[in-house]
């Protein structure tokens, strides 16, 4: 074990260590949001926000802010976790959401959805 790490050492000093190690590059994927979509309102305070998995993905950060990112009174939720989905209970009001995909070099751009809960 020792010699295949000495080995991928030096080949780091010829290549990008990510093409050694076969890290995938998702810095130019999109991750798709499937709910809540943007735009809609909702009328059950226990919301899933779920999206398309990235293969490539090793983990998702999802953050939630009130009402909005740009103007937010409040960050609800900054979370890193390993699965396309997320339940949350939220109060009635407006809300703004975003995920992205992290692996171990790279990270996409954040997709970003606005939505309302009206119990």
């Amino acid at each position: 074990m020792r010699k295949l790490t000495i080995i991928l050492f030096i080949l780091c000093g010829f290549f990008a260590c990510d093409e050694v190690v076969g890290v995938d590059d998702i810095s130019n994927d999109n991750i798709v949001i499937l709910a809540p979509a943007n735009g809609v309102t909702l009328t059950n305070s226990t919301i899933n926000f779920t999206w398309e998995i990235l293969e490539e993905a090793d983990s998702y950060k999802i953050q939630i802010a009130a009402p909005t990112f740009e103007e937010a009174q409040q960050i609800i939720l900054d979370s890193l976790i390993t699965v396309n989905s997320y339940s949350k209970i939220l109060e009635n009001g407006g809300y703004e959401w975003r995920v992205k995909a992290v692996n171990s070099e790279f990270e996409t751009t954040y997709t970003t959805s606005i939505f309302t809960v009206e119990e």
